[in-house]
């Protein structure tokens, strides 16, 4: 005698689609801050450049540049990734994205600092 189990539909948790909105609002503009800092450093580095007898080369234009466009390529990433998983994961991803381009700021302010983007 064999009993057949019941299949039950468990509901799949899915998180609503305001809070979702909301958590990309927020970390949206955690990433708008992280644009307007790398807009910064375009300005500010420069200007700074401008005072010596030293340029930005062709290689450091590039780097400000992607300074600039990576923060939203990383929003948009963690956007796409997350929005059909749970709260958590979502959370997890826009962080991540967050702490990969402080990183990368961090780096590109380093190497102006040790001078290897002028020329």
């Amino acid at each position: 005698m064999s009993a057949e189990v019941p299949v039950v539909d468990t509901p799949s948790r899915r998180v609503p689609r305001w809070v979702t909105t909301t958590l990309a609002v927020i970390f949206g503009l955690l990433f708008a801050y992280d644009v307007w800092e790398a807009v910064g450093n375009v300005i500010g580095i420069s200007w700074l450049v401008s005072g010596t007898e030293t340029a930005i080369s062709v290689f450091g234009w590039v780097v400000l540049s992607t300074n600039i466009l990576v923060p939203i390529a990383l929003f948009l990433l963690a956007f796409r990734l997350g929005r059909r998983r749970d709260l958590l994961a979502q959370i997890l991803l826009y962080l991540t994205g967050l702490g990969v381009s402080a990183v990368i700021a961090l780096d590109i302010v380093a190497l102006f600092g040790a001078g290897q983007l002028l020329t």
